[in-house]
């Protein structure tokens, strides 16, 4: 395998597994998935998920030196740009990444076939919608119930709930349990006003509570457990799949306002002071000369300058930590039919870690992916003054983030927002100063551009990487 890096999250499936070789990916099907890889093609049901959008396509490829004795193809599918995970998506996302599960579920019982895992993880977000990434998750249907059922309840419809009816960020939960959020779990924490719900009491609670009596039954409960799933014929399997879907459509999730939820609503800008701030940014971003590939815009809130800066990149991810600002961003780009904009919850002071067996199943936010560009707006005294970290680090992490530029915003304590941030603390921040912020840039970036904000106290920096 020289030259051949399988990924780290791609040994838990003994149908194939992803691999990288001189910068493109891959994709095996071992020779133990023929029959069913075949038949999969051969149906028709690939080329009608391709056709809907549901599915990355992919071509057959020809690696005589990767040759070995399991290998049955090698594919080559289509690169989903940067990769997020469940538990950094708002709650639309993760609805509208649930509705394509059961989408191809439905689509594929028509072709006779089945979705053998629902993992969350088997989802990317690629140009604005989301989109099933592993080919090899079908196999033909056999009369039974849904073998993904169980984990579909654990990935999106109990964190869904828990999203709903208890605190937005219990998603974060997806990050504590890899495989799942056990339902009894989130049975546990869900209110008792959800037991008078018929799909959420069958879906969560009972499920919960069958599996747990099965699992402590031994062999007799295994086969009372066969013997109630061989009732479940295809006409009441595609039943069963409709109405979770139409459950799971009508999910809404009503969130009080958060302090950054109408961001812009209440900022201290002028209208010359905003107009100011966007023609210095498109001016930077013009002057780059083309346009970026990848662009990441930090604490984007509602993806305002991420739109602008979407002009002049093919992608952009637009990060925020408040998953409401995340949610009207999101809802936004899908409205709009934006094909560039990626919104992702992201806390930067916590970001996402690296997890999962060996520590590397799902990369961190850190080592993720660079980023050609990345735009810094009204970021830096929320990392400094409310979270004490020192500006020499902060510059630490976006040069190691980024490749070419740095588009950052420096508000200084003589700002109305930086005075509301000290009124509650003591300011134990001496450093915290345009020269001081200038000095922690040395070495690591140098000043290309430096302009004052009209009618304001900040100033923006463009920054080139050293």
């Amino acid at each position: 395998m020289d030259g051949i890096e399988v990924h780290s999250a791609s040994f838990r499936d003994n149908s194939g597994f992803i691999f990288s070789k001189q910068g493109s990916l891959y994709r095996q099907v071992n020779s133990s998935y023929k029959e069913e890889f075949d038949a999969y093609v051969d149906s028709g049901l690939h080329q009608a998920l391709v056709n809907k959008g549901y599915i990355v396509d992919h071509e057959e490829v020809n690696l005589d030196e990767h040759c070995r004795e399991n290998v049955h193809k090698v594919i080559k599918p289509v690169l989903i740009p940067y990769l997020t995970y469940p538990y950094e998506w708002s709650f639309s996302q993760l609805q509208d990444a649930a509705k394509l599960t059961l989408n191809i579920q439905l689509l594929a019982l028509d072709f006779g076939f089945t979705l053998k895992d629902a993992s969350a993880f088997n989802i990317q977000f690629y140009e604005g919608r989301p989109i099933l990434i592993d080919t090899l998750s079908f196999t033909q249907y056999k009369q039974g119930p849904w073998a993904a059922y169980r984990q579909f309840c654990q990935h999106f419809l109990a964190p869904l709930l828990l999203k709903k009816y208890c605190d937005h960020r219990l998603g974060r939960m997806a990050e504590l349990f890899i495989d799942g959020i056990p339902l009894d779990l989130a049975s546990r924490l869900l209110p008792l006003r959800t037991w008078f719900s018929f799909n959420t009491l069958s879906h969560i609670h009972l499920h919960s509570k069958m599996q747990s009596h099965y699992s402590a039954s031994g062999d007799d409960g295994s086969q009372r457990m066969a013997k109630v799933n061989s009732k479940m014929d295809i006409t009441k399997l595609g039943a069963l799949i409709t109405n979770l879907k139409s459950y799971v459509e009508g999910l809404r999730w009503s969130s009080a306002n958060t302090e950054w939820g109408d961001y812009y609503d209440h900022t201290n800008y002028s209208k010359t002071s905003m107009q100011g701030k966007q023609d210095l940014i498109e001016s930077y971003l013009k002057n780059l000369g083309k346009k970026v590939s990848l662009l990441g815009d930090l604490g984007a809130n509602n993806g305002h300058f991420s739109r602008l800066a979407s002009q002049y990149s093919h992608r952009v991810v637009s990060f925020d930590f408040d998953e409401l600002a995340v949610e009207r961003n999101y809802l936004k780009a899908r409205a709009e039919g934006d094909t560039k904009l990626l919104p992702v919850v992201l806390d930067l002071f916590n970001p996402s870690p690296s997890i999962g067996w060996g520590n590397e199943e799902r990369s961190s936010f850190v080592y993720r992916e660079k980023f050609d560009v990345i735009i810094a707006l009204a970021l830096i005294h929320h990392l400094a003054i409310s979270n004490n970290v020192p500006l020499n680090k902060i510059i630490t992490l976006l040069h190691n983030l980024v490749t070419d530029c740095l588009i950052i915003e420096f508000v200084p304590k003589t700002d109305s927002q930086v005075e509301h941030l000290l009124s509650t603390r003591e300011d134990i921040f001496p450093d915290y100063h345009e020269q001081g912020f200038e000095q922690a840039l040395q070495g690591y970036f140098t000043v290309t551009s430096k302009d004052k904000v009209p009618d304001s106290n900040r100033m923006l920096y463009c920054l080139k990487r050293n």
